[in-house]
């Protein structure tokens, strides 16, 4: 394991850029569930991503997993996959700024969930958090719904909100999960093991690629794996809880990005509620020191 950096400021930086490279991620796949679905947007993506991940899995010489270490690899998988087809395919609906502001609802739900599941218990912190998490996303629901929107609009919420849910268990699995493999193998397992879940409903859903959309699929899987590797060395040289706020300036990165390449505006309601469940998120993260294995969020 790496040694704690001398000067926190250093991860701190390379942890942004990786949640910048994360966040232009997120846009190309918005791009690519324009052109193509989100369905095929991610299993592309998963497909390409897998053979990036693999050649980085033998190259550094990383042990077969046993079967039961696949086992964990393949759940998590499949609910990555159900996950991360419901949040792209909110992108095609929502702004991308208004969506991620919703998403980041989970950590919250993540506590509850820890306390079902792994038995922990709830503190005051979990209750205000919770009050806050969901006072944004009512003030960021209430002003879609009090301006021009269409049902389209409210059912890209409502798909954002249950990748929330989803995602929220995913990172009780990913800690779990964290904790006897390495974000190489768990990048290229869950890349591969998505692409062959989603590849069941290929007979109905898949459509090929075109040239115009290859570039598009292969850019968003070189971008997840250089956020993988840029947050996993910051999280391997810094503690969590300097690292954790680092992941809200996603909002920042999305509210640029939908603007340059979507032309999207970023309203007053989406700011007021994306800062308090941002301010949730933080006090859940006072909760629970290290509440999520972070470098996770590259391999969705």
């Amino acid at each position: 394991m790496a040694e704690l950096h001398p000067r926190p400021f250093i991860p701190f930086m390379v942890a942004a850029a990786g949640v910048g490279t994360f966040s232009l991620m997120d846009a190309a796949m918005k791009d690519l569930a324009l052109s193509i679905g989100a369905y095929n947007a991610v299993m592309w993506r998963n497909t390409v991503g897998a053979l990036l991940m693999g050649v980085l899995f033998v190259g550094t010489r990383q042990k077969w997993p046993p079967l039961h270490l696949l086992k964990i690899h393949l759940w998590r998988s499949i609910v990555v996959a159900v996950m991360a087809v419901s949040f792209f395919w909110s992108l095609t609906k929502l702004p991308l700024a208004e969506a991620i502001g919703l998403s980041f609802i989970a950590p919250v739900i993540a506590l509850y969930l820890a306390a079902v599941m792994l038995k922990e218990t709830i503190g005051k912190e979990a209750i205000w958090a919770s009050l806050a998490g969901l006072g944004g996303v009512a003030i960021i629901m209430a002003g879609r719904l009090s301006g021009h929107y269409t049902m389209d609009h409210v059912w890209g919420a409502a798909a954002v909100l249950f990748s929330a849910v989803v995602f929220a268990y995913n990172l009780i699995l990913a800690r779990q999960q964290a904790q006897v493999a390495g974000p190489i193998e768990i990048a290229f397992f869950q890349n591969l093991f998505v692409a062959l879940t989603l590849g069941l409903a290929a007979p109905w859903f898949l459509q090929p690629i075109g040239m115009s959309d290859a570039p598009m699929v292969g850019s968003s899987a070189a971008l997840a794996v250089i956020s993988l590797l840029l947050l996993s060395w910051a999280y391997a040289r810094a503690e969590a809880q300097i690292l954790i706020p680092v992941e809200y300036t996603a909002f920042v990165w999305a509210a640029f990005f939908g603007w340059l390449f979507f032309a999207e505006p970023v309203t007053l309601p989406v700011l007021l509620g994306t800062a308090l469940i941002v301010g949730g998120s933080l006090i859940a993260a006072r909760a629970k020191p290290v509440p999520v294995n972070q470098v996770e969020v590259a391999t969705v």
